[in-house]
Parts: structure tokens; sequence; C-alpha cells
């Protein structure tokens, strides 16, 4: 069964992205981004002096001309950049919105009323807190909670996921999702969404980039980058006083190139297809941001709270064994534990009796007759009571003491303390007031899960277990999973409680959660991420919705924040190193002539003032454009400390744009020369 969304189509992406790289020039959408938008302004003037040189015959108007070029195609490659990113998530956008229809719907006036005698009206009519009939085979026209019924619903259209869920009035998995498709039975809608705003309207408006705003963290770099830039142009703009001083004079054409490699076009260039690409990885993991902000705060996060249930373990507590009591025989207690839950439906029940059909080789039928006993939260007992007179019950360990008069045996107390203490659950089974033994239910822990938790906590994530379990029992999961800490018999106000402290010590906490008492706690974390399966108010508190609805997404969302500011820091790492080649190859050529000894600043050994220029700008286009899959696809992140990511940064992107300059100038150098353009 896929587990992704359904594959957009990337036919034209190239030549739609290529189109908007010039529709981009726009001077208004170009203000957007400084750097971009001054290095256009320097493009500008160069392409008039140059025309203003060409036509007055003044010589050196080719070389003019040929900064103006680059300096153009630098401006157009960040562009394309932008353009490819926000077009990958515009054919995402476009194959979610064919899953919306306008259809005609049956409108209740209360949740009672007979469906027989409801009025239709358009999807496009509804208003919240309408209530609509939808029966198999027929679409949900919007967001909504179910009040009545339950129903099996194919959410394909939106998670990927070809098996149908099940979604029912009440509980945790009462929110339907607008564009899914009932494939049994029915259920009662109270509408939830306003006309527009429907979760498939904000997901599709999200993941073309309508909606993202720039992150905190892009905004400080953004400020950042201006900085940078007034600084060079004051550099530049007080270099014709030296030159003057020294009796040379330095062309307009030259300071505009000098200028625009000097500033760290390269970062500035990608800056935005970065986080549009940081969003698009989350589409294609199935999790929708509502904002670029919670991808960010997702890989700085110091503390990730998760629960247990359907999280760490399966959810489905087993029966992993049957311990007789001392002089009762274990086929008997078999016998007895499946003839008491035979009746019982629930996921332990229906393992106790494949735990006795693998010492009975078979499963008693249901004795002619006999009255299945429901289990109560009073009583906490299941069973059944057959006509022969015989009373079968299984249930918690006080329970069955105060039903039946009796104590366990001494050795059967200690592996009920056993039981306990490793994790497990265990049920006495009694007949008539005779107790027989005990069931050993395990929660299971899922698979992978401590080479998981492992591998955040190389990341200095610290990880913290939430359920309602016992200490005892919290504490033998908890060291089975290899968490490092946990929380027993929690309540919404432990979970609130828990993640203020760890914001009061400075941490930045995540959790995911799919009820309504999860909406305190999810509104409160600096990352929350509600189940697509969840409650409506579960979904609006959380800034992060897993269409999946599996928990542990939560650990792969914080996997792509990291990876994000790792591409982030990586790219302007890169980008400052590269400044300082280009420096060494532009200054000694504008000033060798007036001042020979920065002749040994020309390590590089480039042919010529004119050459070394033009290279220069060349390669400045050039890597930006080289750089655009990288920006794309992210920076590897492999989970590490902060201290060996910096070593890694460093040495990679710091040393590596030192380096490559140095390589591809020189390069381009050798090329101009041989084709006798410079």
């Amino acid at each position: 069964m896929s587990k992704h969304p359904k594959a957009a189509d990337m036919s034209g992406l190239y030549p739609a992205a290529i189109r908007e790289s010039f529709v981009k020039l726009d001077p208004r959408l170009l203000w957007r981004n400084p750097v971009m938008f001054v290095t256009a302004v320097v493009a500008a003037m160069t392409t008039v002096l140059g025309l203003r040189d060409l036509v007055a015959g003044t010589p050196g108007a080719g070389t003019a001309l040929h900064i103006s070029v680059w300096l153009w195609l630098c401006v157009v490659f960040a562009n394309f950049a932008e353009a490819l990113a926000e077009g990958r998530g515009r054919a995402r956008a476009d194959t979610l919105r064919a899953t919306k229809s306008e259809t005609r719907v049956r409108v209740l006036p209360t949740p009672d009323t007979d469906p027989a005698t409801a009025a239709e009206t358009l999807s496009t009519a509804l208003r919240p807190g309408q209530f609509v009939y939808v029966a198999t085979g027929e679409i949900i026209p919007t967001d909504g909670e179910a009040v009545r019924g339950v129903a099996a619903v194919n959410e394909s259209a939106i998670t990927g996921e070809s098996a149908p869920v099940i979604r029912e009035a009440g509980g945790d998995r009462s929110g339907v999702t607008g564009g899914t498709t009932i494939v049994s039975d029915w259920l009662v809608i109270r509408i939830t969404a306003e006309p527009g705003k429907s979760f498939l309207d904000r997901m599709i408006a999200l993941v073309e980039g309508a909606e993202r705003q720039k992150t905190p963290n892009e905004i400080a770099l953004n400020i950042l980058l201006v900085g940078l830039t007034l600084i060079f142009l004051f550099v530049v703009v007080t270099l014709p006083a030296f030159a003057s001083y020294s009796g040379t004079a330095i062309p307009v054409v030259v300071l505009g190139a000098l200028f625009v490699t000097l500033i760290p076009t390269t970062i500035g260039g990608l800056l935005s297809a970065i986080g549009i690409a940081g969003m698009d990885r989350l589409v294609k993991a199935n999790v929708i941001a509502k904002s670029g902000r919670a991808v960010e705060a997702a890989g700085d996060v110091d503390t990730l709270l998760l629960d247990k249930t359907g999280t760490i373990t399966f959810g489905n507590r087993m029966a992993d064994a049957l311990i007789p009591a001392p002089g009762v025989d274990l086929r008997s207690l078999a016998e007895a534990a499946a003839l008491a839950s035979l009746a019982d439906e629930t996921p332990e029940g229906k393992s106790i009796v494949e735990k006795a059909r693998e010492i009975l080789g078979m499963v008693p039928a249901m004795p002619e007759g006999a009255e299945p006993v429901a289990f109560t939260a009073q009583t906490r007992l299941s069973g059944l009571d057959l006509a022969n007179g015989r009373a079968l019950r299984k249930g918690a360990i006080d329970a069955v003491i105060r039903l039946t008069g009796q104590t366990p045996p001494v050795e059967l107390s200690a592996q009920v303390d056993v039981i306990a203490r490793s994790g497990g659950t265990p049920l006495l089974v009694a007949e008539g007031n005779v107790i027989l033994g005990v069931v050993h239910l395990k929660d299971i822990v899922k698979p992978a899960v401590r080479e998981r938790f492992a591998e955040l906590r190389a990341m200095g994530i610290r990880t913290v277990m939430i359920t309602g379990d016992n200490p005892l029992t919290a504490a033998a999961i908890a060291a089975e999973a290899g968490v490092d800490d946990f929380l027993a018999e929690a309540t919404p106000e432990m979970k609130l409680d828990l993640i203020r402290r760890e914001q009061a010590g400075g941490r930045l906490v995540a959790m995911c959660g799919d009820g309504s008492n999860d909406a305190p706690a999810l509104a409160q974390a600096d990352v929350g991420v509600a189940m697509n399966a969840g409650t409506p108010a579960a979904k609006e508190a959380a800034n992060l919705i897993d269409l999946d609805s599996d928990p542990t997404k939560l650990i792969e969302v914080v996997m792509v924040g990291k990876q994000l500011l790792i591409s982030r820091g990586a790219l302007t790492t890169f980008s400052i190193a590269n400044d300082v080649a280009k420096y060494f190859a532009i200054l000694p050529a504008i000033f060798v002539a007036a001042y020979p000894g920065l002749g040994v600043l020309n390590v590089m050994g480039l042919a010529s003032p004119t050459s070394a220029i033009l290279a220069a700008v060349t390669f400045n286009a050039l890597i930006l454009v080289a750089l655009v899959p990288l920006a794309l696809r992210g920076v590897q992140y492999r989970p590490a400390s902060a201290a060996a990511l910096l070593r890694r940064n460093l040495t990679i992107y710091g040393l590596g744009g030192l380096i490559v300059p140095f390589v591809g100038i020189k390069a381009i150098d050798m090329a101009l020369v041989a084709l006798n353009l410079a």
C-alpha cells in the first residue's frame, strides 16, 4: 500500500521555471530580495554604460557588455532557482486541486433528522455549523466533525494511503477532511470550515507557496546580507579616491563588477529557494506546515514529547504468556482464559484466545446458553457465565481479588510482581472463587525505536515518553525503548505543565497529539504536530499536520527542520568564503598597474586585469546555477553534535568555498584567453 501522495505532474516544470525567471525581473518582485535587486541595478547600469561606449566607439565596450551579460545571468539564475522551487510546489498543488469538486449534498436541520427528508444544496454553499448526511460512495464536501454514525473513509486523495480508515462520532477520530470519500456506511457531519478555507484549500495555498512567509531566521539572514551589501558598497565607493591618489582611474563598470562579486550573491540568490524546498520536503513526508517558522523550530528542538501508545509501542497489549497457579494445569487455565475471552472483541481479548489456541491446539466453542459478561470501568472484569453454573472471569488484580475474596498464592503473586516490573499488565483468571492463574499482557515496543532515540540523543535532543501507565510499568517500557525520561499517569494538565517547565529552562519543545485534550499542549509547544485523523481542535492548535496520522513522524519533522537549517548555514558559509577568493582575483587586477607590489596577491596568475574581472563575474554566475540542485535537495544531514556539525560545515563548505573559486576562476581565465575574449 502506498503511503505517499499521488505523484505530481512535473512535466513542463523547467520551461515554466525559465519563463518565470524573466517575469521575476520585474523590479517590484526583485525588491523582495535586496541582494538580487542591487545586482540587477548594477547590471542595468553596466548595460547602459556598455551600450553608450559601443555607440561612441570607446575601447572596452565589449568588456562592459560581456560583464553586463553575466550580471544579468546571475539575477536570472537566482530567479530560476526560486521559480523551480515554486513550480514544484504548484505542481503538487494542482494535483491536490484536482481532488476538489462541487457536489450536491444533503443538509439536515439537526443531526437526528431523517436523511430522506434532507434538503439538497451545493457543497460551495455550506457554512460552519450546518449538518450534512454523507453515505457510501459520496465525497465529504468539506472539513467537519462526525456527530453521528461510523464509516470507512478513503483518504487517498489527501494522504496517498489506499487503505480506508475508520471515522466515527465522538472520540479522537471524529475529524473528517473535504475531498475524501466514504466507502462504507454513513456519517452525519457538522461543518467546521468556511468556504474556501478548508484544510484542502489551506494545504493547496501552503504547498504552492502562496502563503509562505519569511521565517525569523530568513529575515535575520536577509538583514545580515543587506548589512554586508552596504559595507561593500562603502568599500567600492571609496576605491576611486585611492585610485585617483595613485594617478589611475577605475572604470565604473569595473567597480560595478567588483561590487557584485564581493557581496554574497550566492546565498542571496538561493535563500528563498532553500526555504521553499524545505517546505516541499515536508510535503513529500506527508506533513503540512502551517508556517515555515514551525519547520525551523523543529530543527532547533531540544525536547521531544512522545506518547507511548501508538508511538513507542504498537498500542495493543498482547497476551505473551499464561502462568497457572500452583496445582492448576496449564491447559485448564488456557481453556478458562479462552472461554472468558470468547465474547471479548478487544485486541487484548483476541490475543488471549489466540494464545490459548497455541496451548490447546484449538479454540473452545461458545457453550450453548452461555451469557457474556461485558467489561465495565466499575467492575474492571469480563467473562462468561455458563449454563451449568460455571462463572469464568478475567480482569485486574484487585478486581478479581475483590470478586473471589481470595488472594493469589505467594508463587503467583511473585509472578504478578515480575510482570508489572517488566512493563507488562497482569490479568488474573478465576472460576467462581478460585484463582486459576495470570495472563501476561505485554505492550510491544516497535522495532528500531531504540535506534531512532539513539540518533536523537546524538543530535542533542532529549526524549520524554508520556503515558497513562503507572510509574513502574512506565519505567520498564522507557528502559526498553531507550527514552531519556518519562511522565507516568499523565493528564492534559501534566503535559501542559511539563512543556512550560521545559520552555522556562530555555528549551524548545515538540510534541504530537490527536485529541481535543491535547489541544492546549499542542498550542503551547514550539512545534505541535497534529494527526490528520484527530479532532478539529487538535488540528487548529497545532502548527504541523501529519496526513498519515503517524506519531513517529515527529522524528522525521525534526530531521527535515535540521536539514533546512544546515543547508542554509552551509550555503551561507560557502558564499562568504567564495567572496574572499574573488577578492584576490579582482583587487590585484584593478591596482596592479598603480601598485606593482600588489602583483604578489595575484596568486592565481591571471592573464590580465580584464580577464581577471571577466573570469570572476562569470564564475559568480555559474556557481549560483551549479548550487541550485543542492539548494533544492538540501545538504545531507547525519545525526551528530553541534560541534561536529560545525566542523563539517567549516571543512566542506568553508574550506571548499575558498578553494573552488580559485580553481574555477583560473579555469575560466584560461578559457577566455584561449578564445581571445579577454
